[in-house]
C-alpha cells in the first residue's frame, strides 16, 4: 500500500515545477510590453527598471519564494529521488537570492533604461562603465545563489546520481550545469562587450538552470504521488 503524502508537501513540491516556466514567461511579457526593451540585448534585471520594473520586482520576488517553498518540500523527499540533502539548501538559497534580486534592483546598464536626453545618451551609452550604487551592488550579489548555487546543485545532483546508475538524470544533471553557467559566462562576455546577444545568452542559462529544477521537482513530485 502506498504511503499516504501530506498534501502540504506535494503542493510546496509543485512549487519548483512552475516556478521557472512561471518567471520566464513572465518577464519574455514584461519584457513585450516594455518600451525601449530589447530582449536580445538587455539582462533580465534590466526590466526591474523603469515604469513596468514593479512588475520585475514581483516577478522576483514571487519565484524566489516560491522555491524557497519548494527547497522545504524537496528536503522531505527520500535521497535517492532529490539526489543529495545539500540539493534543497541550494534551491532554497536560489530562492532567497531571487528575493533579493526584487527588493534590490539592478543599476542602469547597458543602455536600458533609454537615456532622458540624447546628451546623456551619449555619457552612459552601452560600452561605458557603469557606476554601481549599493543596491547594485547587493543585487549582484543576490545573483550568486543563483548562477552560481543552481549549477553546483545541478553537478552535486549528477554525482548522486551516476552512484546510483541512474545515467540518464546524472548526464542531464551535469548537461544542465555546464549550460547554466556557459550560458552565464558568455552573457558577461557579451555584455562587456556590448554585444546584441547578451540576453540571449543570460536566458540560455536560465533556461538550462530552471528548467533542471522544474524536471527535478517534478521528478519528485511523481515520486511522492506514487508513494515511493
Amino acid at each position: 500500500m502506498a504511503k499516504k503524502i501530506p498534501r502540504s508537501v506535494a503542493a510546496r513540491v509543485a512549487m519548483g515545477v512552475v516556478a521557472g516556466p512561471l518567471f520566464a514567461s513572465s518577464f519574455s511579457a514584461i519584457g513585450a510590453r516594455t518600451t525601449g526593451y530589447d530582449w536580445r540585448r538587455h539582462a533580465v534585471s534590466s526590466l526591474a527598471n523603469g515604469r513596468l520594473g514593479w512588475m520585475q520586482r514581483a516577478n522576483f520576488i514571487v519565484t524566489g519564494a516560491l522555491y524557497v517553498g519548494a527547497a522545504s518540500g524537496l528536503a522531505t523527499c527520500p535521497r535517492r529521488i532529490v539526489g543529495s540533502r545539500a540539493i534543497p539548501a541550494l534551491v532554497g538559497a536560489a530562492g532567497l537570492g531571487l528575493v533579493g534580486s526584487g527588493v534590490f534592483v539592478t543599476d542602469p546598464v547597458g543602455g536600458f533604461p533609454p537615456a532622458a536626453t540624447e546628451d546623456h545618451a551619449r555619457d552612459t551609452a552601452p560600452s561605458a562603465m557603469p557606476q554601481l550604487t549599493r543596491t547594485g551592488m547587493v543585487h549582484n550579489v543576490c545573483a550568486l545563489p543563483i548562477f552560481l548555487g543552481i549549477p553546483v546543485a545541478g553537478l552535486i545532483g549528477a554525482a548522486s546520481f551516476a552512484r546510483s546508475r541512474e545515467y540518464f538524470w546524472a548526464g542531464y544533471s551535469a548537461a544542465s550545469s555546464v549550460g547554466m553557467i556557459g550560458g552565464f559566462v558568455l552573457f558577461g562576455a557579451a555584455f562587456r562587450h556590448a554585444a546584441h546577444a547578451a540576453g540571449v545568452f543570460q536566458r540560455l542559462s536560465i533556461a538550462a538552470g530552471f528548467g533542471w529544477l522544474s524536471a527535478l521537482s517534478l521528478r519528485a513530485l511523481i515520486s511522492l504521488r506514487r508513494g515511493c
